[in-house]
């Protein structure tokens, strides 16, 4: 029912260079009062999507800190992604409602979850839930003396389907604390007693998928992958999603095309997401829409790549002249962070975490139809000096603001308000049944000590 998942160690130190100083100072200090305790992050696929992403870099690097900290996966049957993916589309304004069976087989899996986490005597000071596929396990799992439960909320609920709303809100009555990436994601009608934390997601930038790589490296992996690196690129890296309007990104292209001949477009959707079972009927909607299009490559099936995924992405990132998020609901949008951080223009929707990212006009463009998109796309794509102005000033943003250990410092400054003060100096940390657990070993590359061009 539960895994857990063991990364190789890393160096906090590989971080310093690239972080403001006094992010360094507060994070490092912050984390020597948690010496002792143990944070236990949760959530519903090992790989594939926002999170999985997030807590793969980030639980090492909270060891690294002096943290302990464990990451536990659900193994839930394989209809149980199919509700919850209905759930994130109704949580995020989709019409319907869940049918009785459905919410049945959606809280007896978490109820199972709880059963198991009890049986087996985890313990943890901080419980740390994301997502609304692990929501109910607070009201289900007995209180064990003064343990904290966080829920961390990555999606938009800027207009969330209101029926669905009210049969899941009162499930957060039974957290301590609840994180929502932006202000307006928090829905009325919480617990006016019940602490909330902002707090916006953020990048690893010693991954595979962020470090620097060489624009001729590059072209090398996309010209494998069918690119010509003799014309322009335009490139949206997202899963095959309604929310990711993908039909309006090649819309824009065709308008674009017009004033740029040869250009190309790639829709890299290559996501290992087990809890996404509607991609494929997008993506087969997605090649009907592109109309056998030689130009338009649509990227889905992550077998027989020329390099991993996370390179693939990286460098269809470094060799695109303007990078694409055209969503109409984002939670936060990693890939947009991503592409800033490698200094790339970046065109965005203008919604929910993507306007938090982009300060329009300076760090990017925020645009809310296919024919404002193919302006901003031949504005930037003829005219070299306004990419690299644009793409300066995303990087810096980037920095300053939506890199890893900033996440970090959220989420221990979210523990430190919530944490009696008498736990900071208990004993050693307590030896429970963590270790018995069916445990997945992830061989990640590790970082380089002294990453270059990131800065």
């Amino acid at each position: 029912m539960l895994s857990r998942i063991l990364y190789p160690p890393v160096s906090f130190d590989s971080y310093v260079p690239l972080l403001p100083a006094e992010l360094v100072d507060r994070l490092t200090g912050l984390a020597r009062q948690f010496q002792n305790l143990r944070f236990v992050h949760l959530n519903s696929t090992l790989a594939g999507g926002g999170v999985a992403e997030i807590l793969q870099s980030l639980v090492p690097m909270m060891n690294a800190l002096g943290v302990t900290t464990e990451r536990l996966v659900i193994n839930p049957p394989a209809q149980f992604f199919n509700v919850t993916k209905k759930l994130h589309n109704l949580l995020q304004g989709a019409d319907g409602a869940l049918e009785p069976e459905e919410l049945e087989l959606y809280l007896q899996t978490v109820r199972d979850v709880s059963g198991y986490i009890g049986q087996r005597g985890l313990e943890s000071a901080v419980w740390f839930c994301h997502d609304p596929q692990v929501l109910p396990l607070a009201q289900m799992l007995p209180q064990r003396g003064d343990e904290v439960r966080i829920w961390v909320c990555h999606i938009d609920l800027t207009a969330p389907n209101p029926g669905v709303l009210d049969q899941l809100r009162p499930l957060t009555s039974a957290y301590d604390g609840l994180i929502f990436s932006l202000d307006s994601y928090a829905p009325a009608g919480l617990d006016s007693d019940l602490p909330v934390y902002i707090s916006p997601p953020a990048i690893d930038p010693l991954t595979a998928k962020n470090r620097a790589m060489s624009p001729g490296e590059a072209a090398e992996i996309v010209a494998a992958m069918g690119i010509s690196p003799d014309r322009p690129l335009v490139t949206q890296v997202s899963r095959f999603d309604y929310w990711k309007d993908p039909w309006g990104v090649i819309d824009a292209y065709r308008m674009a095309r017009e004033s740029v001949p040869g250009l190309q477009l790639a829709l890299l959707g290559l996501s290992q997401a087990t809890d996404d079972p509607e991609a494929l009927q997008v993506l087969n909607d997605v090649a009907r829409h592109s109309a056998g299009d030689p130009d338009i490559h649509l990227y889905f099936d992550p077998a027989g790549l020329p390099d991993s995924i996370d390179r693939i992405v990286n460098a269809f990132q470094v060799a695109s002249a303007v990078v694409m998020q055209k969503s109409t609901r984002e939670g936060f949008g990693l890939t947009v962070a991503e592409a800033m951080w490698k200094g790339r223009p970046l065109i965005g929707g203008d919604v929910g975490g993507i306007r938090i990212q982009v300060e329009d006009g300076s760090s990017g463009y925020l645009v809310s139809s296919p024919q404002e998109c193919a302006r901003r796309m031949v504005d930037l794509l003829l005219d070299p000096a306004l990419r690299e102005t644009i793409g300066t000033a995303a990087k810096e943003s980037v920095r300053r603001q939506f890199l890893l250990p900033r996440l970090a410092l959220d989420y221990l400054e979210a523990a430190a308000d919530l944490v009696p003060p008498a736990r900071l100096s208990d004993g050693p940390l307590p030896v429970n049944g963590f270790a018995d657990l069916e445990q997945l070993r992830i061989e990640l590359p590790l970082p380089a000590p002294n990453p270059t061009g990131s800065r």
